[in-house]
């Protein structure tokens, strides 16, 4: 089966059920052998349309098929403040140093997170992901591609993370996340997805996370990326729900 999924990517069989299926139920399977999921949601819509994004929705039909063990945050709900760049000052890299520790025990239990913009910003939330984040053992993000980014809410929190990184590179202390899995899903509409999620990966094992394949993939409407036709958006969210056979839940 495994040959055959590669083969139907091989020739860009773009949307096929197969495809996707086949992908969920990787990460399914790799997921149960895990004690503590975190599933961080980045995608946004309006709230007065009562619509969820499409990333949002298949976070939570993966974790119906994993269970209990997985807790999801909408990291689109909180506040979180933009990183303040501390990593390229005039006075040379000043990220993630012990005099940034965040000093509550409630919101930094570990006494692992270390950000200026948390000290500097009474009201800032990413003590709500760093604190569960500690706590799980895998942690996938789930994305929406934006004109062929990654959008600005995961962003903002992966830069607001950096301090994770540059406490075992810059300042040579322990990885704090050693041994942790991570994994990134991407869903977009018409461009550069792939790469999205290639570049992420890269980004993820910079961090210090192990990055297994099973975690991490793509889903996009069409490989045109000079569609921009009222009808291909209003097709794909059907081709979604068929994707990944998720209709009606």
């Amino acid at each position: 089966m495994s040959q055959f999924l590669k083969l139907l990517e091989d020739v860009k069989l773009v949307n096929n059920p197969v495809i996707y299926t086949g992908k969920v139920d990787a990460m399914v399977e790799y997921l149960k052998g895990k004690e503590k999921i975190l599933f961080l949601t980045t995608s946004n819509r309006w709230e007065g349309d009562n619509e969820k994004p499409k990333s949002t929705l298949l976070a939570e039909h993966v974790k119906s098929l994993v269970g209990d063990k997985v807790e999801i945050i909408d990291v689109s709900k909180l506040t979180i403040y933009c990183c303040e760049g501390n990593v390229s000052r005039k006075d040379g890299n000043n990220c993630g140093v012990k005099d940034a520790v965040l000093k509550d025990k409630e919101k930094n239990p570990t006494g692992f997170h270390r950000c200026w913009a948390s000290i500097n910003n009474k009201d800032d939330e990413l003590w709500k992901v760093s604190k569960p984040l500690f706590e799980a053992d895998a942690i996938v993000f789930f994305i929406s591609v934006r004109w062929g980014q990654t959008n600005s809410i995961y962003q903002k929190l992966i830069e607001r993370l950096d301090w994770i990184e540059n406490r075992h590179t810059t300042l040579k202390e322990d990885n704090i996340i050693k041994g942790k899995d991570a994994g990134i899903v991407a869903i977009g509409q018409n461009w550069n997805g792939a790469n999205v999620i290639e570049t992420q990966k890269q980004v993820l094992k910079f961090y210090g996370f192990e990055v297994p394949d099973q975690l991490c993939f793509n889903w996009q409407y069409t490989e045109n990326k000079y569609d921009e036709s009222p009808e291909s958006y209003k097709k794909a969210f059907g081709s979604f729900e068929k994707s990944f056979d998720i209709t009606n839940k």
